[in-house]
């Protein structure tokens, strides 16, 4: 069952319906702040349906975060251009190089002094997925001794769970890379938001992604500091999502 993608379909469907109203274009103030280079340039970042997933045969792209781009660039009208990077980590380094224009990403602190965010449009429980075979059954027994904790590098999971891990090793892994890590018993636990867990599991028959929750990613639009400008515009767009 190819539960990430119907997820990824239905999420992107409900967002995409209420960004349905009328939102007319940008004044041209906002729209030189927001678009500089004359293209709409979206940071992605690899291996979730919540972001972008790429298809290495056609090239063909899809996730909720790559069709919410695609529309905003429509709405401000402009050309779309995905800029897509390895892990969540590496998005964000390059906002301080003006990489991208706008980038849909989860809330951290320490982003707050790169990019200015617009309000929360999508949470998503933050849980694990072990492998077939696997002896843990329940959130509460992944603290031990020797468990290796596979992550998404520079991913919104890492603060909660060194907050809570006071046993297991965090290995940080960019997303495409984690169904083959897991696969390899590298590591045991596989850490991150469920929409991505669950297009993980589809890749491991007889995975499992435990019941429960450690935390919450709570995704926003984020543009880089220094545009407060178009900041009115793209939350208006968020706020009729």
């Amino acid at each position: 069952m190819h539960i990430a993608k119907g997820l990824s379909i239905a999420i992107t469907g409900l967002l995409l319906s209420g960004c349905a109203g009328i939102l007319s274009a940008p004044a041209q103030e906002e729209r030189q702040v927001l678009v500089p280079t004359g293209k709409f340039r979206v940071g992605l970042y690899r291996g979730g349906p919540t972001n972008v997933i790429v298809d290495p045969v056609p090239g063909e792209m899809k996730g909720v975060e790559f069709y919410l781009g695609e529309e905003l660039a429509r709405r401000i009208g402009v050309p779309y251009e995905s800029i897509v990077y390895p892990t969540p980590k590496a998005l964000v380094e390059d906002a301080k190089s003006g990489g991208w224009d706008a980038a849909f990403i989860a809330l951290r602190p320490e982003r707050e002094s790169i990019v200015n965010y617009t309000e929360v449009y999508l949470n998503i429980e933050h849980g694990y997925l072990v492998p077939a075979g696997s002896p843990i059954t329940a959130i509460g027994e992944v603290d031990r001794p020797g468990i290796r904790v596979g992550v998404p590098a520079g991913g919104a999971v890492i603060p909660p769970l060194k907050r809570t891990l006071k046993n297991a090793e965090l290995v940080e892994v960019g997303m495409p890379g984690a169904a083959d890590l897991v696969r390899s018993g590298k590591v045991g636990i596989f850490a991150a938001n469920k929409a991505n867990l669950f297009e993980i599991a589809d890749k491991l028959p007889g995975s499992r992604v435990l019941d429960g929750r450690f935390s919450v990613d709570r995704f926003a639009l984020a543009v880089p500091k220094g545009r407060e400008i178009g900041m009115a515009y793209v939350r208006k767009f968020i706020g009729s999502a």
